[in-house]
């Protein structure tokens, strides 16, 4: 194992604790008078939510520091696979979170599971195409704080008529997304 795969697995294993951390917090301060049901959602999508913006600026910050080739063949950056590691370990933890607490959730499950299979294989296994899969990830993740804001607005839309006028709003603006 090379100094730049040691580096960045502890990327890995820094982004689930900070993302553990945001969860927990969420869970027990920012949501802490809401329904312990509503909390545990209101939690996942707060944790999306500090994954999203940052996830966008430091995938640009990576490909803008690309020198070689952008294509597929082209190998992973040191500042790839960082950006990589981050978002696996938002992934993880929500995946935690969907095992423990939803575990009905099927489709979020496959989600994460897959997002994770193809994170990994590019960061761990073939150390290749991360630029394209950066570029992907900008296009997901650049509508995350509209996504999460509407869904924790909709968790309270029946007892706070602010968060009924934002989720009935969203749902607008978001139905042509």
């Amino acid at each position: 194992m090379d100094a730049s795969t040691v580096i960045c697995t502890s990327t890995l294993a820094s982004s689930f604790v900070l993302f553990l951390f945001l969860y927990l917090l969420a869970y027990f301060v920012v949501f802490r008078n809401w329904d312990k049901e509503l909390r545990k959602e209101a939690s996942s999508s707060f944790m999306s939510l500090t994954h999203g913006t940052p996830a966008v600026i430091l995938a640009i910050h990576a490909l803008l520091q690309t020198h070689s080739s952008h294509t597929f063949a082209s190998p992973n950056s040191y500042f790839h696979n960082r950006v990589l590691e981050f978002s696996m370990g938002y992934f993880l933890m929500d995946l935690l979170h969907y095992l423990v607490f939803f575990p009905n959730g099927i489709l979020f499950i496959l989600h994460h599971l897959a997002t994770l299979f193809v994170f990994a294989t590019c960061r761990f296994l073939v150390c290749y195409g991360a630029y394209e899969i950066l570029v992907l990830l900008i296009l997901a993740e650049v509508t995350s704080p509209c996504q999460n804001i509407w869904s924790i607005a909709g968790l309270r839309r029946a007892d706070d008529p602010t968060a009924a006028t934002l989720y009935q709003d969203g749902h607008g603006f978001l139905g042509w997304l």
